[in-house]
């Protein structure tokens, strides 16, 4: 089953294909001998999952990308003061090429132009017996999570062609910026931006910056994390050459082009970017690549400024209908088969506000649930907001579980179920209550496994009776000759909140449900009992008061035992008490077992 945020991307991919503006950076001469349709796109979550779509694992060089990393590299090795005394943080609003320095100092303006960007290679160390190079490309590669390398005859383009950048290096070099001979620090620049990367590996760069310097995939350090927050502010201020201010007014995420075709993007604490095409607008930046992340972040609200943009996660908590059932009370044999089959409905609480940041988990989880489950509860209990993109999803995943056998339904929606009609999902797969949707999903496992089952049981006889299963034939006459017999219509309350318990009761049609009242004609249904089953024992043995309605939930006959006749079969049937009263405890002892298991999956 294919996620609908893959979808989304696919759907740019499409929009822009054939987007022609723009034209190939021809002044290296091997950049423009890339293919102009070369375009894919790829978002990388911290959690390690890639979405992506089109030419994401097709090479092309890093170019003015590496700049941003190579920067948090030099912050580890000189330190946050010393970088800053030969290097700026401001935007120059000049091209990347400029020869941009500030007056007086000499030091560039900011590490994202090409004097910053030679200023910070100047910056590595040279340490354990690796060049500069070396030591810049195991760096990135670690962000990257694989091998990098370089494109040698990039290189050699470069370095050829390179006239502007070698004189910006003898100025740093005047300024003192550098200290030493600037030849091999520019050398290294130029085969710094000829590392091979993928539009994959933009992405997962971009996530590296996103969780903290942590490699997603690998789970390695590749940034200290320390200086995550300068890379990310400089790129944010500068990372766009002089469309940096549209970008941030616009994209609102901190990122960085490159010449090559390559934009990387990161939203904080939540995922990476990586887009591709080679075809360059006038600043030096991907035109298609532009128009995406516009759209990426109008579309998926994913402006780092928009004030409901937060990380906490959708997904409150799940379990499954094995481990916590509908309040109904079942009979023995269908309780063993839900709970063996039970793990064919999963439970998923959702909280916050829904958008797509944090509600991409959960459509992931959805689509993982499907190869599983034949379905899946939706609790929209703690949620509190939920953005066009989310519904737009929340439609497109209940269409494609649909096709692939699995019912999403929905409960506890409230305001929020208008919305969710309006995005196209039928009405009836919404429920008051979980409860109900419980109830109704697992109906429908039941019906699979046990189709001889019988929703709404037929009269039963004493004898068959689960309380009294162990009686012989003899005790099942004297019980049938002394217990009343009293009658309810639907709607009728059997059991009154507060009433004395001077009777058991042994239900033989109907069912009867037991009700926690809220208030103005509100409940809380507790439990259902079928034809079968008895009620009442807890407060007729302990001589407490009624703690709950129970009310018929359709005509109900129920037989009764007595406080009177109770005593009775105490004094003349000892055995036939102990064998009550065995029955009760083991339906307890099932009760506990259960509760403790429902508590367990609710607790996680």
């Amino acid at each position: 089953m294919k996620s609908p945020v893959s979808q989304v991307l696919k759907t740019l991919l499409d929009r822009y294909a054939g987007l022609r503006e723009g034209k190939l950076a021809d002044y290296i001469p091997e950049l423009a001998k890339a293919d102009p349709d070369w375009f894919g796109i790829c978002i990388a979550t911290r959690d390690d999952h890639l979405y992506e779509t089109g030419d994401t694992r097709q090479k092309f060089t890093i170019q003015s990308i590496s700049k941003a990393l190579t920067y948090g590299l030099a912050l580890e090795d000189r330190g946050e003061e010393h970088v800053l005394a030969r290097i700026g943080v401001e935007p120059s609003g000049d091209a990347f090429n400029a020869i941009s320095l500030k007056p007086g100092s000499g030091a560039p303006f900011n590490p994202m132009i090409n004097a910053g960007a030679i200023a910070t290679c100047g910056q590595i160390l040279k340490t354990g017996g690796e060049s500069r190079i070396e030591r810049i490309t195991r760096y990135l590669s670690r962000c990257a999570g694989g091998e990098l390398e370089v494109d040698e005859a990039i290189y050699r383009s470069e370095s050829e062609t390179g006239h502007r950048n070698r004189a910006i290096g003898w100025m740093l070099r005047n300024f003192g910026i550098i200290d030493e001979d600037p030849r091999e620090i520019i050398e290294t620049y130029f085969q710094q931006c000829s590392l091979r990367v993928t539009c994959a590996d933009l992405a997962v760069m971009g996530a590296t910056l996103a969780n903290q310097g942590i490699n997603p995939i690998t789970g390695e350090r590749a940034i200290a994390h320390e200086y995550v927050d300068n890379v990310l502010a400089v790129m944010a201020s500068s990372g766009m050459y002089d469309w940096s201010g549209e970008w941030i007014y616009r994209v609102g995420l901190p990122a960085k082009s490159g010449v090559g075709g390559g934009i990387l993007a990161v939203l904080p604490g939540q995922l990476g970017i990586g887009v591709f095409s080679p075809l360059l607008d006038d600043q030096g930046n991907s035109a298609r690549g532009i128009r995406v992340c516009m759209d990426l972040a109008r579309e998926l609200s994913l402006h780092m400024f928009n004030p409901s943009a937060v990380p906490q996660p959708a997904l409150r908590r799940g379990y499954n209908a094995a481990q916590v059932n509908s309040r109904r009370r079942l009979p023995a044999s269908t309780f063993h088969a839900l709970r063996r089959y039970g793990d064919r409905i999963r439970v998923m609480h959702l909280q916050g506000p829904l958008l797509f940041s944090t509600f991409e988990p959960v459509i992931r989880e959805l689509v993982k649930q499907s190869a599983y489950c034949q379905h899946v509860i939706l609790n929209f209990r703690y949620v509190f907001s939920v953005d066009a993109v989310s519904l737009r999803m929340l439609h497109e995943v209940w269409l494609q579980l649909a096709e692939a056998g699995v019912r999403l339904v929905f409960c506890q929606t409230g305001r929020l179920g208008k919305s969710i009609v309006a995005a196209g999902v039928s009405d009836d797969v919404l429920f008051f209550s979980e409860d109900a949707a419980l109830e109704s999903c697992e109906n429908a496992v039941l019906a699979k496994v046990i189709p001889e089952r019988v929703a709404d049981p037929s009269p039963v006889a004493l004898a068959a009776c689960t309380l009294l299963a162990r009686c012989d034939a003899a005790e099942i006459g004297f019980l049938d000759e002394r217990m009343g017999t009293l009658a309810y219509a639907a709607g009728d309350r059997i059991i009154q909140t507060g009433s004395s318990a001077d009777e058991l009761f042994v239900l033989t049609s109907g069912s009867a449900e037991v009700r926690l009242q809220l208030g103005n004609d509100r409940y809380q249904r507790l439990d259902v009992f079928s034809a079968g089953m008895s009620f009442g024992e807890l407060a007729f043995l302990d001589g407490s008061s009624r703690s709950a309605d129970v009310v018929a939930a359709a005509d109900v006959k129920c037989r009764v035992i007595s406080r009177t006749l109770f005593d009775e079969i105490g004094r003349t049937r000892p055995l036939l008490k102990t064998k009550i009263l065995n029955e009760i405890a083991l339906q307890l002892c099932d009760r506990l077992r259960q509760a403790n298991i429902e508590i367990s999956a609710l607790r996680s």
